[in-house]
């Protein structure tokens, strides 16, 4: 049987999202299996609607089962993301790996992961790296050395993330065989090209209350369902949750921005002099900002302090059910008849053990803070994470 799965955010699921499910069924997939971020995305943001509605976008868009890559995860670095990533789906059985990328050619991308991974390429990016450059500028420069012209792959997020999607694969010695596919119309963060819209370019409609624009970007009942969460008044806006952050940044000291510097480089040092000297939440990223550190480095870092994300386990301790069709329950149930710790009620989480258990109620308490973006604050009362059921067909 052939079960592909799909590392993937979905903020929110449009129609180039559908057009790839599509195309893994025309390649024979049996079964599409997604490990979907929850609240809050790799950018450092909070999702545009809430993990349940996003996954129902996804089945409703043709995947059979939507499994939650829990927060710590979600909101990491490229290379630890796409690891839980892959742990995930090798733990749910899954046997390839498909990913969008601009270069779409599978033997390149698994060179450079190979090269990436030397001890050798470690040593020649940190050269670079004590220039003052960013890491990813590093990265390239020091790639040029091995690849030439090639080394312009890196110049792409979609394919660093396909690159890191090797690395991970090759890390874990996960069986996960991968299926690089080239993207389709827009750029990363361009504009509508030939029928598709990247989620970036939507997002930005959606924050400009120009819905009718983003919708037509949308398959039909993923439009369905952002209107119906917009006129409940659950989309999220996190500048409704500004103050807030502001103020948890604040009152934390120094010290205690150290455990969200991934670097390890004094970036905690700078961030809690911006946090000190600024007055808005754009204000202390501008302030952090150097040449070496990406806005979204510092994005994920506020978001972390402020959710007081706990560090990332080993492995994800379960796989939690965000909705599944029938194909989508069957191997639900086959994963249980292997004793893999499947979630799909969170009154059950305490059956899967100490660990599960104390991520999962750092996750409901996450998704607390997350529903206070939302436009209609009556929507935000807390516990919904222990109250909700995963979406089925």
């Amino acid at each position: 049987m052939k079960i592909v799965g799909i590392i993937c955010e979905y903020n929110p699921f449009h129609l180039g999202h559908e057009w790839m499910l599509r195309t893994l069924r025309e390649q024979g997939a049996d079964a599409i299996v997604c490990a979907m971020s929850g609240n809050f995305v790799q950018r450092g943001e909070f999702a545009v609607v809430n993990k349940l509605s996003r996954a129902e976008m996804a089945l409703r868009g043709g995947a059979d089962l939507v499994l939650e890559l829990p927060t710590p995860w979600a909101l990491a670095t490229a290379e630890t993301f796409a690891r839980g990533g892959v742990q995930l789906l090798t733990m749910a059985g899954c046997t390839h790996l498909a990913f969008g990328c601009e270069c779409g050619d599978i033997t390149l991308l698994q060179k450079v992961a190979a090269l990436l991974t030397q001890e050798l390429f470690a040593a020649d990016i940190k050269k670079y790296l004590s220039g003052g450059v960013s890491y990813a500028v590093a990265r390239k420069q020091a790639a040029e050395e091995h690849l030439g012209p090639a080394a312009d792959i890196l110049d792409t997020p979609n394919n660093i993330l396909a690159i890191e999607y090797l690395k991970a694969i090759s890390f874990c010695k996960s069986p996960l065989q991968p299926i690089a596919l080239p993207r389709r119309g827009a750029a990363h963060d361009g504009e509508a090209k030939d029928g598709f819209a990247s989620a970036s370019h939507i997002r930005q409609w959606l924050r400009c209350g120009r819905i009718a624009e983003a919708e037509q970007y949308l398959p039909a009942p993923a439009a369905d369902i952002l209107r119906r969460e917009i006129e409940a008044g659950r989309m999220a806006d996190m500048a409704l949750c500004e103050r807030g952050i502001l103020a948890h940044l604040r009152r934390m000291e120094e010290e205690a921005f150290r455990a969200y510097d991934g670097g390890n480089e004094g970036l905690y040092h700078r961030f809690y002099q911006a946090v000190q000297t600024a007055s808005t939440l754009a204000e202390v990223l501008q302030k952090a900002k150097t040449k070496r550190y990406a806005h979204a480095r510092l994005r994920r870092m506020a978001l972390a302090a402020y959710l007081n994300l706990p560090p990332v386990p080993d492995r994800p301790p379960y796989l939690r059910l965000l909705a599944a069709d029938e194909t989508g329950r069957k191997l639900l149930r086959q994963m249980q008849k292997a004793g893999l710790p499947v979630l799909t009620k969170p009154a059950d989480v305490e059956k899967l053990g100490a660990e599960a258990a104390k991520l999962f109620a750092r996750e409901c308490e996450m998704t607390d803070l997350y529903t206070l973006a939302y436009t209609d604050l009556s929507q935000s009362v807390c516990g919904s994470d222990w109250r909700t059921t995963p979406v089925t067909e």
